[in-house]
């Protein structure tokens, strides 16, 4: 029986979920500040890092200077060739192929960059995810700041069989620049 992608990531993100939740517990990381620069992750003072989750990070960084360096080339290479990519009121696009169509923009245009807040790889140790805040910004030809979008996105990655390692699904949620707070999780009491 042939699974379609979405089949797949949907049964990983199930699969994660049980994960987390069987482990020891966790603690919610707090979402960080939009009108504040992220920090980067710090592994060495995060208590739930694993070998699983330092390639994560790994990934993240390696995929996020080739998109510094590259633009939207670099973008595209990351992805499986089934890899999909969503985005804010847009249709999904699906194939490495499509992604590459239109992830057509030059670094000198448009600089994006990203911080994980957290990832979780899962069990079989070849699929894994991770989170966190964007930023996205648009240069004039003078190559200032134009336009900037931020929000919060989420990556899964998938082991192929050379090994390498491939984004499946890259989503992305913009939120207000002017939302300073809006997405802190409420203290349970």
């Amino acid at each position: 029986m042939k699974t379609t992608v979405a089949t797949r990531i949907k049964t990983m993100v199930l699969a994660l979920a049980l994960a987390a939740g069987a482990g020891a517990a966790r603690a919610q990381l707090a979402f960080p500040d939009a009108t504040a620069k992220p920090a980067a992750p710090n592994p060495l003072a995060d208590t739930t890092t694993t070998p699983g989750k330092a390639r994560l990070f790994d990934l993240e960084a390696r995929f996020a200077k080739d998109v510094r360096e590259k633009g939207g080339a670099g973008f595209a290479a990351w992805f499986a060739d089934d890899g999909i990519t969503l985005g804010n009121g847009a249709a999904p696009v699906i194939g490495k192929v499509a992604i590459a169509k239109s992830a057509n923009w030059l670094p000198t245009a448009y600089e994006l960059t990203w911080t994980p807040t957290d990832g979780l790889m899962g069990p079989s140790g070849d699929m894994g995810y991770t989170w966190g805040h964007f930023e996205g910004h648009s240069k004039n030809a003078a190559g200032q700041t134009s336009a900037t979008i931020v929000g919060r996105y989420l990556t899964i990655w998938r082991r192929q069989s050379d090994g390498t390692w491939k984004v499946v699904l890259d989503a992305g949620a913009n939120e207000p620049v002017e939302a300073p707070g809006c997405c802190t999780v409420p203290a349970v009491h």
